[in-house]
C-alpha cells in the first residue's frame, strides 16, 4: 500500500522505527549520552516545577480537575525531551525493541541503561541545588514549599508492590506517547502525541522515577533549610515531615517505582509491540 510522505507512519513502520532508535541509544558515543542524560533529568524537573506551581492553592477547583491542570503543564518535560533529543530513563527502556531483534547485545543495552539513569538523576539534583539557592520554595508565603514536601511524603506511604504497580502504570502510558511519536511527521505532531498520556498519567497519580529524582530531594532539602520565619507562616514544622529521608525516598520510592518503570514501557509496551510487529519478520528472515 502506498503511503503518502506526509501521512504519519504506520504501526509496523513505528516498530521499526522504535529498533532502529534503539540502536543508535545503545551505541551513542558516552559522553553525549550522558550530557542528554543530564538535560532530560532537568527537564523533567523543571516540569515537576511547573506541576507544584499551577497546582498550589487550588483547593477550590476541586481534586481531579486540579490535578488535570498540573498534568497538562506536567506534559512540559516530555514535550522538552521529544524535542531536544534529550535521553530520558522511562523511554530508553523501549530500546529492549533493538535487544529482542538483536540488533544490539544485552551488554550495550544495560551500559545505556545506566548511563541514561545517572545521568537523569544529576540533572535533576542539578535543578534541585538551583531551586533550593533560589529558595524557590518560599513563594506563595511558603504555601509552594508545603506542596513540594506533602507531595513527596504521599509519595513515601506506599507499599512495595503498589509502588511497583504506580510505575507500571506511569511508564505504559509515558512510552504510549513516545511511541506515537514514532508515527509523527512534525513537530506539532510530536508535542500532541505526548500531552494527553503524560496529563493522565499525572493526574491518576501514577510513579515516574525521574519526575521522583527532582521531587522528592526538592522536599528533602526543603524541610532542612527552611528557616524559623517559614515554619511560622506556613503553620507548620519540621516534625511533620520527619519522614522525608534519603533511605526511605531510595527504599520506599524510587527502587519500586524503577522497577516499575521497567515493566511498564519495556514488557507492557516495547516487547508487546516487538512481538506484534518485528517477531514476525524475525521468523521469516
Amino acid at each position: 500500500m502506498h503511503q503518502d510522505s506526509f501521512d504519519a507512519l504506520l504501526p509496523a513502520d513505528m516498530a521499526r522505527k522504535a529498533e532502529n532508535l534503539g540502536v543508535t541509544k545503545a551505541t551513542k558515543a558516552p559522553l553525549s549520552a550522558f550530557i542528554l542524560a543530564v538535560t532530560a533529568g532537568a527537564f523533567i524537573g523543571i516540569a515537576f516545577v511547573f506541576y507544584t506551581v499551577v497546582t498550589t492553592g487550588n483547593d477550590a477547583l476541586g481534586w481531579g480537575l486540579n490535578r488535570l491542570i498540573g498534568g497538562i503543564a506536567f506534559s512540559l518535560g516530555l514535550m522538552l525531551v521529544v524535542v531536544n533529543g534529550g535521553e530520558l530513563f522511562t523511554s530508553t527502556v523501549l530500546t529492549v525493541v533493538a535487544r529482542a531483534s538483536r540488533k544490539i547485545t544485552s551488554a550495550q543495552l544495560a551500559r545505556n541503561w545506566a548511563l541514561v539513569y545517572a545521568g537523569n538523576f544529576v540533572g535533576a539534583l542539578g535543578l534541585v541545588l538551583i531551586m533550593q539557592a533560589a529558595r524557590h520554595y518560599t513563594l506563595g508565603g511558603g504555601q509552594l514549599g508545603i506542596s513540594y514536601m506533602s507531595i513527596a511524603q504521599h509519595k513515601l506511604h506506599h507499599t512495595f508492590t503498589q509502588a511497583v504497580a504506580l510505575g507500571v502504570m506511569c511508564n505504559v502510558m509515558v512510552c504510549l506517547g513516545v511511541w506515537m511519536t514514532f508515527s509523527a511527521r512534525s513537530v506539532t505532531d510530536k508535542l500532541l502525541a505526548v500531552v494527553l498520556p503524560v496529563a493522565m498519567f499525572v493526574a491518576a497519580g501514577f510513579e515516574h522515577c525521574v519526575a521522583n529524582m527532582f521531587q522528592i530531594p526538592m522536599a528533602i532539602l526543603t524541610v532542612n533549610a527552611a528557616d524559623a520565619t517559614f515554619w511560622a507562616e506556613t503553620g507548620k514544622t519540621a516534625a511533620d515531615f520527619a519522614d522525608l529521608t534519603w533511605g526511605n525516598f531510595l527504599l520506599h520510592n524510587l527502587l519500586p517505582v524503577t522497577i516499575g518503570n521497567i515493566i511498564g514501557g519495556g514488557l507492557l509496551v516495547g516487547l508487546l509491540y516487538w512481538f506484534i510487529y518485528l517477531r514476525p519478520l524475525e521468523k521469516q528472515a
